[in-house]
């Protein structure tokens, strides 16, 4: 059958007319022959958001980014999209913008609202939310750092400028004197380290004779401390434990009057007589001396003895009677 020339220009004419839809539609990625419906949401900043970008719920790509736009003068944006309407979700669902990726891009992931209220229609402007990015979340945990590092650094130039007005030239000049003498006297300690050491090879023999005789004394003072232990010191201080009980009854008994020394420290009569008598001696004794003859007088001729008189402090010229005690 031959075909006419004005049947294929219709063909081709219509041909044409579908791929410029298709086309098209690529173009701005809204399917032709798709089961969807377009949806609206309203954000502050996109981010970088561009159409044909993905729109997933649950991670599941459901549909595409249509265009992005300003909304109003007031330079909020308007992202048309639209999503398979296979899958039925509230209106009051949300719809969230977040970073696909740590290096950039945007996406846009529907968060489904089962709030049993009205399902999402074409036209519909759904609640929009932003989700912080990698970029964002460092950023507000490095601003606190930041400004406490800033702090830091103002700290420490002001403890410079501290330091600065302190270390004068006469500070700092004791300062290094302080540091030169420090070094002196660490010079000098390794000197006197090393001295030392010389010392202590040179006399290494002595050093080591010196460590072995306190060893044997040592050894000798144990055997000492084990004879002294075998000497049966425990049966003589045993032996001084009763003598001292002894010593302590006795004294005991001397303080309560017994036996012949308690009678002479108690009793006062007896203490009285003593003390008579012992002056009584002392006078006789006195006359002997000044009266010698008195009591020694040879005669050879029969010469008359001198009567006896009483000395002048004599007890009986003073009417005193000694009573020995019976």
């Amino acid at each position: 059958m031959k075909i006419s020339r004005e049947i294929k220009t219709g063909i081709i004419g219509i041909g044409g007319i579908l791929l410029f839809l298709l086309g098209y539609s690529y173009l701005k990625s809204s399917p032709l022959f798709e089961n969807n419906k377009t949806l609206y949401v309203v954000y502050h900043h996109v981010g970088g958001l561009q159409p044909g970008t993905a729109i997933s719920i649950n991670g599941f790509n459901v549909g595409k980014v249509n265009d992005v736009g300003f909304l109003d003068a007031s330079g909020d944006l308007l992202v048309t999209f639209s999503v398979d309407d296979s899958f039925s979700f509230s209106k009051n669902s949300t719809a969230e913008l977040y970073d696909t990726g740590i290096i950039g891009g945007k996406g846009i992931q529907i968060l489904p609202a089962f709030d049993n209220g009205p399902v999402a229609q074409p036209g519909d402007t759904l609640v929009a939310s932003v989700k912080p990015g990698v970029t964002e979340l460092v950023q507000q945990q490095l601003s606190p750092l930041q400004n406490k590092v800033e702090d830091v650094i103002k700290n420490a130039d002001s403890l410079l400028v501290n330091i600065n007005t302190v270390l004068d030239g006469r500070t700092k000049k004791d300062l290094k004197q302080s540091i030169e003498s420090l070094n002196i006297l660490i010079a000098n300690t390794q000197k006197a380290t090393a001295v030392l050491s010389d010392i202590v090879v040179l006399n290494r023999g002595a050093i080591e004779g010196s460590i072995q005789n306190l060893d044997s004394f040592t050894e000798n003072l144990a055997s000492v401390t084990d004879s002294i232990s075998k000497m049966g010191l425990t049966n003589t201080f045993a032996n001084l434990s009763q003598t001292a009980e002894k010593l302590n009854a006795i004294l005991a008994g001397v303080e309560n009057g017994e036996g012949s020394l308690g009678k002479l420290t108690k009793d006062t009569e007896m203490y009285d007589y003593l003390t008579q008598t012992s002056k009584e001696l002392s006078l006789l004794l006195q006359d002997v001396r000044l009266n010698p003859k008195r009591y020694i007088n040879v005669s050879v001729f029969g010469k008359k003895q001198k009567e006896y008189q009483l000395p002048i402090n004599d007890p009986a010229n003073q009417n005193d009677t000694i009573t020995p005690k019976n």
